[in-house]
């Protein structure tokens, strides 16, 4: 099993560019099966769940062509099966975006179920409901579940979420665009994710309005067509290098990162002493101008704060002066990191789903492991302000959701290696 080793760095300096967006580009390709004409998806990185994604493609019997870096081609032309192959979609929670695209072309989609990061339960419930208000009939046996359009086909409906899921939202948004009459989703999750998912949508002919709004309206289409279309930055790995200066005490000019979409981020940054600006080309973090000092924080959906961030951004307050309360709303297991950073000295504390970190904490290197994806980007962050060696196991979590980061890291005079078994 691969690793990396983490030493302490001092501050980092210079500049990084963020990659295109895990969430975003894993629905912008599953889309790619809605339409039997080729479609091209640009900025793509580099990441095991993208490579699952691409194979799950070809499962279903597309075409993929991913031979030109950051850029893959994909021609559903003919749907071979409509049936999710088990040993893929365990890999990869995000497997089941798929299934709304499948539905609305073929009539029918059976998904096992799904694997990922350990964060909670992230169940379905939502997805199918959506399925069930657009008059899809749903059953569930031997670990599959069997999703069939009416006789009708899928047909147009209001539907309101309990909860603004990402995943439900997006795979209600695909499956509607085909359906006959108006959708109208309530409730809708807000993310940038899901407005690059609708352009998409709308350059294959589709007609949605009102995406990045809490109410959707989309108009079914008979038949959707190819197009081109560049995933948007990652605003967690933007968040996560915006990290790494502020905890390093360094200077960052991270590139390509979208300021609207990590408001949030910027905001309890500055609550803390960073220095952030505004750039042409992306965010400027400056750690080392002042004593930073605690803040509180709570995770919401979009626009609040990002769940995502939340223990890159804990490893953060458990350096700096005070106090602090992390609460988190969105998925009820989410510090399992906790143990991994009083590991390295933290002395952080936890009661249901809030956590307490007293700052000012000199760290110092262990043995840890990247308990889910987010947790495995603040071992780093931890390490790199720790004494003696990280060694970060289980780095495949890190793997699933960022491109180059052992590079990028090095790029701004990191001290940190991959190393193999």
């Amino acid at each position: 099993m691969a690793r990396i080793l983490v030493n302490n760095s001092g501050p980092l300096n210079g500049e990084v560019t963020v990659s295109g967006a895990k969430n975003s580009v894993l629905p912008l390709l599953a889309a790619t099966l809605l339409t039997e004409d080729n479609c091209i998806i640009e900025g793509v990185p580099s990441l095991a769940d993208v490579h699952i994604m691409k194979e799950m493609l070809k499962s279903f019997g597309a075409e993929v062509d991913d031979s030109e870096d950051g850029i893959v081609n994909v021609k559903a032309s003919e749907i071979l099966t409509v049936e999710g192959n088990p040993e893929l979609v365990q890999e990869m929670r995000a497997s089941t975006v798929a299934m709304g695209p499948l539905l609305a072309r073929c009539g029918k989609v059976v998904m096992p179920m799904q694997g990922g990061c350990t964060i909670g339960k992230r169940p379905i419930d939502l997805h199918l409901k959506g399925f069930r208000s657009l008059g899809a009939k749903i059953t569930e046996e031997e670990g599959r579940v069997i999703i069939e359009a009416g006789p009708e086909g899928l047909v147009g409906d209001a539907i309101y979420l309990d909860f603004p899921s990402v995943g439900a939202t997006e795979n209600i948004l695909m499956a509607a665009t085909l359906a006959k009459g108006t959708t109208i989703i309530e409730n809708a999750a807000k993310e940038p994710e899901i407005v690059d998912l609708a352009n998409l949508l709308n350059k294959m002919g589709a007609k949605i309005k009102s995406a990045g709004t809490d109410l959707i309206r989309i108009e079914g289409v008979e038949r959707l067509s190819g197009a081109v279309h560049g995933v948007i930055p990652d605003r967690i790995e933007a968040g996560t290098f915006m990290l790494a200066a502020a905890i390093t005490r360094g200077k960052v000019h991270v590139k390509n990162a979208i300021p609207g979409h990590v408001r949030p981020i910027i905001s309890k940054l500055k609550e803390s002493g960073v220095y952030v600006e505004i750039t042409d080309e992306g965010i400027y973090v400056d750690g080392s101008r002042e004593e930073l000092v605690a803040t509180d924080i709570k995770t919401l959906p979009y626009p609040g704060f990002p769940t995502d961030i939340q223990s890159p951004f804990m490893a953060f307050l458990a350096t700096v002066q005070g106090s602090s309360v992390v609460r988190e709303t969105v998925f009820e297991n989410r510090f399992m990191h906790v143990v991994e950073l009083n590991r390295m000295g933290a002395d952080i504390t936890t009661e249901n789903r809030e956590a307490v970190i007293p700052g000012g904490k000199k760290l110092h290197g262990a043995k840890v492991r990247a308990t889910d994806l987010r947790a495995g980007a603040a071992m780093i962050l931890a390490g790199l302000v720790a004494s003696e060696t990280t060694e970060i196991s289980e780095i495949y979590h890190i793997e699933r959701g960022y491109e180059d980061i052992v590079s990028k890291f090095k790029g701004l005079g990191a001290d940190l290696m991959k190393v193999e078994d």
